[in-house]
């Protein structure tokens, strides 16, 4: 039988009755992986009014105006992404990207933009940009007042951690914490800043080390300047000796974790290479977050999108619900906003329905190197706040023999 679509017995019953159907969507068949609710088995999720309305094992297509039916997928609650870059300045150049261009495709109901915008120019970020996006974006704000890519992440003057929490608390519904990026200086002005700002909004910092020296190291990174809580991005990038001369990783690497301190994956075109993944998983060094670096240069080359990400962790060796968690759950955490990554009841519906094919596929890297893989997930449909926003095969779509089409002509008329 074709996809249940619109449960027609379900509404003729209820015009016999005069009972309006309970539930406006209901995602049938699959399987719920929902890591904060400790759910990983076969369920079904009812939305009405935007919101969760039950996660249920059975739940009947007539209390249901339509059904979707999704046998064989996964639902999850909607993908997080800590880690993209979507503030497109006014001036030719940068590299942003739209955000609802790559987000429901991936699954991604909710972007964090890291650090594109500082404190003079969130403002122009958030009314243009975020106030029009259909996905949820939030922000870390960089600790440099002019932003990123902007040739002043370096300069002194404009590490102004007073004025960075200003604008974080002027904006506590969008900015999630502060983003140290790039800093080249010999010193740690940087990141005292960010996590000068960090105490003074009681929100994380999310760390893009920049170079190293003998001083600026990670061991001192994790031990002394970070608080727990903080987040190290790129952290298989090989380019702060995350990984030893000798292929061991780091033990910084190690005492930060136990320290606190969270490690996300942060893909992006040059900050993510298999050399240091793969010896990484070896030792048990799993990410707590995958996050894309989305931005138009990693968005074509190894990267790929979100989903492509999750599935280097699940062939690296992740289990599907810790990638699914790493996804979800623990980037809701990370950035405070519990109310996200889950599938509560009354939640937001925001959904990822995902297809995991299992053959032969190649991953590529930051570097273009290839490896193999035997997973492969794709996302299906996504919906934001109970809408469809993203539809790969039509599965919440009527057939066309039936649609009831609006004909229009456009001839026009001498």
């Amino acid at each position: 039988m074709a996809p249940r679509l619109f449960a027609a017995a379900s509404l003729f019953a209820c015009s016999l009755f005069g009972q309006p159907a309970q539930y406006d969507l209901l995602l049938k068949g699959g399987h719920v992986i929902d890591p904060k609710n400790n759910i990983d088995r076969p369920m079904d999720v009812a939305v009405r009014q935007g919101k969760v309305a039950q996660v249920a094992a059975s739940i009947p297509a007539s209390q249901a105006a339509r059904t979707v039916d999704v046998p064989g997928l996964y639902l999850t609650p909607g993908l997080i992404d800590i880690h993209v870059h979507v503030y497109m300045w006014r001036e030719p150049g940068g590299e942003a990207v739209q955000p609802d261009a790559f987000s429901f495709r991936a699954g991604v109901t909710t972007m964090v933009d890291a650090g594109s915008a500082g404190a003079r120019n969130f403002d122009d970020f958030r009314d243009r940009i975020i106030r029009h996006a259909k996905t949820r974006v939030l922000a870390f704000l960089n600790i440099a007042a002019a932003g990123m890519g902007t040739g002043h992440e370096d300069d002194l003057e404009g590490l102004d951690a007073a004025s960075a929490a200003r604008v974080a608390k002027a904006n506590p519904g969008l900015i999630v914490g502060f983003k140290s990026a790039h800093y080249a200086g010999p010193g740690w002005q940087s990141i005292d800043a960010a996590v000068k700002a960090g105490n003074a909004a009681d929100l994380p910092v999310m760390v893009d080390f920049g170079r190293i020296n003998d001083v600026r190291n990670i061991n001192a990174l994790f031990m002394d300047k970070l608080r727990p809580g903080d987040i190290y991005t790129h952290c298989y990038s090989g380019h702060r000796e995350e990984l030893l001369a000798d292929g061991r990783l780091n033990p910084a690497m190690v005492a930060g974790r136990k320290r606190g301190i969270i490690f996300d994956l942060g893909h992006g075109a040059g900050s993510f290479y298999w050399y240091v993944a793969v010896p990484a998983y070896a030792a048990g060094f799993h990410p707590d977050s995958v996050s894309t670096d989305l931005h138009i240069n990693s968005m074509n080359a190894g990267m790929k999108n979100f989903t492509n990400t999750m599935s280097k962790a699940l062939n690296l060796g992740s289990s599907l619900a810790d990638v699914v968690r790493m996804s979800t759950w623990n980037p809701a955490r990370e950035i405070k906003r519990p109310q996200l990554g889950n599938l509560d009841i009354g939640a937001e519906a925001d959904i990822a329905v995902l297809r995991l094919d299992r053959g032969a596929f190649g991953f590529v890297d930051s570097a273009g190197a290839r490896r193999s893989g035997s997973q492969l997930l794709t996302c299906e449909l996504t919906l934001r706040a109970g809408k469809v926003v993203w539809d790969l095969n039509g599965r919440a779509s009527q057939d066309w023999e039936q649609f009831p089409y609006q004909k229009q002509s456009w001839r026009q008329r001498k």
